[in-house]
């Protein structure tokens, strides 16, 4: 499979340079790092790791995610890999989500609650709001998923029949109904995940959380509507 990642990153200049010497090459072809507004040396710092970079100054991280997809389109990978920049996420563990892919799932997410999960990874706020998100995304899509992670894996193709749009806090939560509204074939693996390097732009503050909290309820509001058939993990 042709692999590419994409890092949607902001302020990311020490934690970066472990991520891209963490994903393994291959599975991995190509790299993109969306630098969201840096004010530091994150994209020189990409740019150092083998990434490839683009600019896009509108905070979100779904507007970063956006402007990478527009960017792989000229050469389009068969599968996106999705991870952070700050070193939570286990960039060596990639080859686990790419295994149900294989095996016919369009998207696979990394689930950090039923991996490795290091004390203080997930603040209370973050367990909280993630598991009622799974608990509607069940009820409302027929969808089950224990986490709303963003180590994901996507088919291109499936990708792009998602029609992606937020461009905030609700892109994961987005791809997650989306699929099941459309009747993807989803599985979950367990991930590791660690404490970030730094401080965290969502879930580090407090009108970070509640915003993000507002915008996954929403969401999971506004898309409401019967299961797709074959909505259900494998």
């Amino acid at each position: 499979m042709r692999v590419d990642v994409i890092i949607p990153a902001l302020n990311e200049e020490q934690a970066l340079p472990r991520v891209l010497a963490a994903i393994p090459r291959p599975p991995v072809r190509r790299v993109v790092v969306a630098d969201n507004g840096s004010t530091d040396r994150t994209a020189e710092v990409a740019r150092a790791g083998g990434a490839e970079v683009v600019h896009q100054p509108e905070k979100g991280y779904g507007a970063a995610c956006l402007e990478a997809l527009a960017h792989l389109r000229s050469d389009p990978p068969e599968v996106v890999v999705f991870l952070d920049g700050d070193y939570s996420d286990h960039p060596e563990e990639l080859p686990r989500l790419l295994a149900p892919l294989g095996a016919g799932a369009d998207l696979v997410i990394g689930s950090r609650v039923r991996g490795r999960l290091q004390r203080g990874a997930l603040t209370p706020q973050q367990r909280v709001g993630n598991a009622i998100a799974c608990v509607a995304l069940r009820a409302l899509y027929g969808a089950r998923y224990t986490d709303l992670g963003p180590f994901r894996a996507i088919r291109w193709e499936a990708l792009e029949r998602l029609g992606m749009r937020d461009r905030n806090f609700g892109w994961t939560v987005e791809m997650q109904i989306k699929a099941a509204q459309r009747g993807l074939r989803h599985a979950e693996v367990p991930v590791s995940y660690r404490p970030r390097v730094g401080t965290s732009k969502v879930s580090g503050t407090l009108r970070g959380s509640v915003g993000a909290g507002a915008k996954i309820l929403w969401l999971l509001a506004r898309h409401t509507r019967a299961p797709h058939p074959g909505a259900n993990a494998r």
